[in-house]
């Protein structure tokens, strides 16, 4: 990521999670002052603001299938077009959500620029879930389970063909890591899906190092750059109380920094996002104070 211009956009939308809080995450994130630790790692700082996001009182939930799609669609479509725009302006997007289905925003204004100029994307998606269920195999309807399966072209219409092109990212260069909760007719769709799962047995057995640096050649591989989606329950609830979905067991403190350490190394991620921070079910703003210290990492910071 050689760019010096950082474009930092908020979808503050939680319209796709069974728990409130998590449209309060960007707000959480900038309060914990990431745009003035940016900044003083010498990069020149944009806060684009927040996408528009209506609240879920004032709309129907529509069908259970998959709850609130038009408006989640809505969303993902103004961010795609602003994560395009900040692209072709040559800065860098960092995206703060919200839950994890704005991940079909972001990464479909992604590889809308890519496509544009004959690049193709990876992704490194580091969760405890796997996200891709469909609205036939979810057994909640939250779209937050399923963004992850939109992106390689499995899912809704409306969030699959934004910009008119499906998939966005080739399931082959998509590699998950940290995934520890799969739900039961979602694991036929992981099992047949082509991506490249790293679970938490893999990262006690091999050490996080190597699946980080296995993760970044899947995404790497014949790509122009890949994306980087954090959903910060990724990491252990006892590091990271306040998210969307917690789920012990995860990486810990320093695992995660050494992830962003290394992706940082490579040069090669072209966006990243960081999702599902909830203020109200956390400890005096821990889990987004430890947010902006993963995403400084990626951003180059080091010990030395």
């Amino acid at each position: 990521m050689q760019k010096s211009h950082i474009a930092i956009i908020g979808a503050p939308l939680d319209l796709g999670s069974g728990r409130r809080g998590v449209d309060m995450g960007p707000s959480a994130v900038r309060v914990a002052n990431l745009n003035g630790r940016l900044a003083e790692l010498g990069y020149v700082v944009e806060d684009l603001g927040n996408v528009p996001v209506v609240q879920p009182e004032s709309q129907p939930e529509g069908q259970p299938q998959a709850k609130y799609l038009p408006q989640i669609t809505e969303t993902c479509v103004r961010l795609a077009e602003m994560v395009a725009q900040a692209l072709s302006e040559d800065k860098f997007p960092l995206v703060l959500g919200g839950d994890h289905s704005i991940a079909v925003g972001t990464v479909s204004g992604v590889s809308k620029h890519l496509r544009e100029r004959k690049g193709k994307l990876g992704m490194i998606w580091i969760d405890a879930h796997t996200d891709m269920n469909t609205p036939s195999t979810s057994p909640s309807g939250n779209v937050h389970g399923m963004p992850l399966a939109c992106c390689i072209g499995a899912g809704p219409d409306e969030l699959t063909r934004i910009f008119g092109f499906s998939p966005k990212v080739d399931p082959s260069n998509v590699a998950l890591v940290g995934i520890r909760s799969v739900d039961e007719k979602e694991r036929v769709n992981v099992q047949h899906s082509g991506v490249h799962v790293f679970t938490m047995r893999d990262i006690d057995e091999r050490g996080l190092g190597p699946v980080i640096e296995e993760a970044i050649r899947i995404a790497g591989s014949g790509t122009a750059g890949f994306h980087v989606s954090l959903d910060m329950d990724a990491v252990d609830p006892q590091e990271a109380p306040g998210v969307g979905t917690p789920v012990r067991g995860g990486i810990t403190y320093r695992e995660a920094h050494l992830a962003m350490e290394t992706l940082n190394d490579t040069g090669k991620m072209l966006s990243m996002e960081v999702v599902e921070v909830n203020p109200v079910i956390d400890e005096v703003n821990r889990t987004a104070v430890l947010a902006v210290e993963l995403v400084m990492s990626a951003m180059g910071k080091r010990i030395l």
